[in-house]
């Protein structure tokens, strides 16, 4: 059994709302434009970066110290904003995460236009933005269920906006930095921002859970901290795709992007990397397109066998393949990407309770991020020892045994889905779950604290 909050916490709950739509509605339309949107100036982003720092007689290093930047800074932070997000309200929140992103941005733009261009300023600059994005992000998680109550369907309806938007971002920046400069670009992503904040401003939320706590602010935040690591650790299945995560951030994701990118130019130019990158963009959209359709019981279960479909893209490449079976391989690769990823965010989604969402999804995403960098990092290492085809070739082996990891693990690849699916057969009768767990712990409690609960004999 999970343990209760801390005495200092006395949660209370607004009334129930009505329930919202399936999925689309004037609400959801703003949140999947914003959504888009601020993918859109994420992939803008690295484009601006190495055109504006080279332009400036920056290195290949400067460019990388100035995405770590705000990378470490969302990564070491986005634990925190779980538990702001879980206090204060999320659009507000959210809202003036992008108004901090879009003051920086222009503030950089103006760096930009007027030449003056030092890379500990553009570094500080990169760090606030972390910070902000790790602000906005835990309230993400608990946004879509409030909009829509086929939680799956709106979650591959994101996943395809933004696969989108990843997939012309790059040649956006392109376009703009040809036509104007890295300033330029740097206004337009500072614009994204802008409608991002105006989207989620016109946006209208049912309440949400009301947290009412009595105590010093600093031990109330660290209870809240302590709560979401405790809820986050009761969770067999969410703490043990996290570890396995990290596995496949070391092994896979972390040496495929670098070795990917500097094996394939080396050999076949520059074009034939873009069209290996489109190749995956499209195949993100292709997996959110079957992750709408497709509605499985055992949600991580289909998530994970999906999972197997990555190992083509290290492979292909590794293997010395030419382009279009780099690119076929590629296009797999980010369909079986994407559809895990819906089915991840939807069990994350549906599973926890809404009280403590917040903070899980940003246990999640830590986790989920911590060990990228060091896959990165040992990817050049690995292939001065052993040659960035084997290594590549490594990866498209992990690729299929980090699966087979995820489904040897009884809670994950059993857990049944509770969005309200229909189940047939005595047999089939639906798992119980973490959230009607802790509202039936809540009712005992409810009812102990009224005197109808066990009695002394």
């Amino acid at each position: 059994m999970v343990p209760g909050p801390p005495p200092a916490l006395s949660p209370t709950f607004s009334p129930p709302s009505p329930s919202p739509p399936p999925v689309w509605s004037r609400d959801f339309g703003l949140f999947f434009v914003a959504r888009a949107v601020a993918r859109l100036g994420d992939a803008i982003l690295p484009v601006a970066l190495a055109a504006g720092l080279l332009q400036h007689g920056y290195g290949a290093g400067a460019v990388g110290l100035a995405m770590a930047a705000t990378a470490a800074a969302f990564a070491g932070l986005v634990v925190f904003g779980g538990v702001i997000a879980d206090r204060f309200d999320t659009r507000k929140l959210m809202i003036g995460s992008d108004l901090v992103r879009l003051g920086t941005q222009s503030v950089l733009a103006v760096l930009f236009f007027t030449d003056h261009v030092v890379l500990w300023e553009v570094c500080a600059i990169g760090f606030a933005n972390g910070v902000a994005g790790a602000v906005f992000q835990p309230g993400v998680a608990s946004t879509v269920p409030r909009l829509a109550t086929d939680i799956q369907g709106a979650n591959g309806a994101i996943r395809i906006a933004e696969s989108a938007a990843q997939l012309v971002g790059p040649a956006l920046a392109g376009v703009l930095v040809g036509l104007s400069s890295p300033g330029g670009v740097f206004v337009a992503h500072a614009a994204t921002y802008a409608v991002s904040a105006l989207c989620l401003l016109l946006l209208r939320l049912p309440p949400a859970p009301v947290r009412v706590s009595t105590g010093r602010a600093g031990a109330v935040f660290k209870a809240d901290l302590v709560e979401g690591w405790r809820e986050f650790k009761a969770r067999t299945w969410l703490w043990g795709v996290i570890a396995v995560w990290c596995l496949y951030m070391i092994a896979v994701w972390g040496p495929t992007v670098p070795l990917v990118a500097t094996e394939v130019v080396q050999r076949h130019g520059a074009g034939a990397y873009g069209l290996i990158n489109s190749a995956l963009g499209a195949g993100t959209v292709v997996g959110g397109f079957l992750a709408l359709r497709l509605r499985p019981r055992r949600m991580l279960r289909a998530g994970a066998a999906s999972l197997f479909l990555f190992a083509g893209f290290p492979a292909t490449v590794g293997a010395g393949l030419g382009v279009p079976a780099m690119a076929a391989g590629a296009a797999v690769a980010g369909a079986g990407m994407s559809f895990w990823g819906v089915m991840w965010a939807t069990s994350v989604q549906t599973q926890v309770a809404p009280d403590v969402l917040n903070r899980i999804h940003a246990y999640d995403v830590a986790g989920s991020l911590a060990m990228m960098p060091v896959g990165q990092a040992l990817a050049g290492p690995a292939a001065l020892a052993l040659g960035a085809d084997h290594v590549l070739l490594g990866a498209g082996v992990m690729s299929l045994i980090v699966p087979v990891a995820l489904l040897s693990v009884p809670a994950i690849r059993d857990l049944v889905r509770v969005d309200g699916t229909k189940v047939r057969g005595p047999e089939e009768i639906p798992a119980r779950t973490e959230r009607t767990e802790r509202a039936e712990r809540a009712e005992q409690s409810e009812r102990v604290r009224c005197g109808e609960g066990e009695r002394a004999p």
